[in-house]
């Protein structure tokens, strides 16, 4: 590697969510960041570039492997062909990072106590006002968190128009027991309007390989007008939906 694609590297990690280089010599760059914890390894190749996962959340490594190639050789990690692709991998495990599970809870945490800290003493120790804080801080960690993980588009059809996403709960926020549960990214799916209005209320599930599942008690000419075609799907499914998706298919079998 010589110093001019070490530049290039170090330069796309900084402009890519990985700001901080913890090592650049030998084979390979190093790149953390202080916003998350993934840590990951730039190399060159005959054909561009390779990155590998060094540190960070367990499945990081499986979700990007939906977008991007991987090596035959497991330890060099992925295909990146050109600059550009590489920009591409380094903001798309960023942007993971700070959306999967426990990474999320901490993110929220630190924002939550941050508000309570530059509020009057009288009304931060207010339960009431708390639990209205938390809520809220909570509702848009969570609406950050899937657009991280879904990449800014719909679950399903892949609208990426910010304005008309919301983020779904499988397992409704008030009846899930914890922060992690109502903050996990895979308890429910960033959805377009009309589907997360169906989706809220029962109307609408999927199965275990995530299929759209539509309500009986929607006539079909109704069906038209939401937009529901037979064939819908999820863009992809992870094994950590399982849990949650089961219940909302529980409910949403008892509304038929």
């Amino acid at each position: 590697m010589n110093p001019l694609q070490r530049s290039l590297i170090e330069k796309a990690g900084h402009d890519n969510g990985f700001e901080n280089v913890l090592q650049s010599g030998g084979l390979g760059v190093d790149l953390g960041s202080a916003r998350h914890p993934a840590k990951v390894t730039v190399t060159v190749s005959e054909d561009g570039f390779w990155g590998a996962i060094r540190s960070g959340s367990a499945t990081l490594t499986q979700e990007l492997s939906r977008t991007f190639p991987v090596s035959d050789v497991p330890a060099q990690g992925f295909v990146l062909a050109t600059e550009a692709a590489l920009a591409r991998w380094l903001r798309r495990a960023a942007a993971l990072s700070q959306a999967l599970p426990n990474q999320a809870v901490m993110a929220f945490e630190a924002q939550l106590q941050q508000e309570l800290a530059a509020m009057p003493a009288a009304a931060a120790l207010n339960t009431e006002v708390q639990r209205m804080v938390r809520q809220r801080v909570g509702q848009q960690a969570y609406r950050q968190a899937m657009l991280d993980y879904w990449g800014g588009a719909c679950a399903v059809t892949g609208l990426a128009l910010p304005q008309a996403l919301r983020a779904s709960h499988a397992k409704p926020w008030a009846e899930c027991v914890t922060d992690a549960e109502r903050l996990d990214v895979f308890n429910g799916f960033l959805l377009s309007a009309n589907l997360d209005v169906l989706f809220d209320s029962f109307m609408v599930s999927f199965s275990e390989s995530g299929e759209l599942m539509v309500s009986k008690a929607i006539p079909p000419s109704d069906k038209q007008k939401l937009g529901l075609t037979n064939g819908m799907s999820l863009r992809w499914i992870s094994a950590q939906h399982g849990r949650y998706l089961d219940f909302h298919r529980q409910r949403f079998l008892q509304v038929q």
